[in-house]
């Protein structure tokens, strides 16, 4: 299986996951600035809420994807307060005729004084089982 990771991240609360996710398969966790030119059986795609939706940098990274690179992608994300991107970003994969798994990955992120210590040492434990578990650990 080949692995790939991706991420954007405004205030460093989703790289803390995308690392995290890396540390766990074995792979090099990258931003949305570096297109997919791998196959990747699984795709972790890591975004926040900005304004209540999914960043403008992770919708440019879906529209460059090549759907005959990517088997699965598997969503993760940060908020301080709204929930994950996850419907957002399936339905702009989905329209590319890209999978996605209907598990994901999400936590409060740090946003000025709220949630100052998130994603935390839990937060971390819990997302690296989550990938884990499409690796067979």
């Amino acid at each position: 299986m080949n692995y790939a990771i991706r991420y954007y991240t405004k205030s460093g609360n989703t790289e803390k996951l995308a690392k995290a996710i890396g540390e766990v398969i074995g792979v090099e966790a990258l931003t949305t600035d570096s297109p997919l030119s791998e196959k990747a059986d699984i795709l972790f795609l890591g975004s926040s809420v900005y304004a209540a939706g999914a960043s403008a940098n992770v919708k440019k990274f879906i529209e460059g994807l090549d759907p005959a690179k990517v088997g699965v992608v598997v969503c993760f994300s940060t908020a301080a307060l709204l929930p994950s991107t996850y419907k957002q970003v399936s339905e702009l994969l989905k329209a590319k005729g890209i999978s996605v798994e209907t598990r994901e990955f999400h936590c409060k992120g740090s946003f000025h004084f709220m949630h100052r210590d998130r994603p935390n040492a839990d937060d971390i434990a819990a997302v690296k089982e989550f990938a884990g578990q499409f690796i067979g650990r």
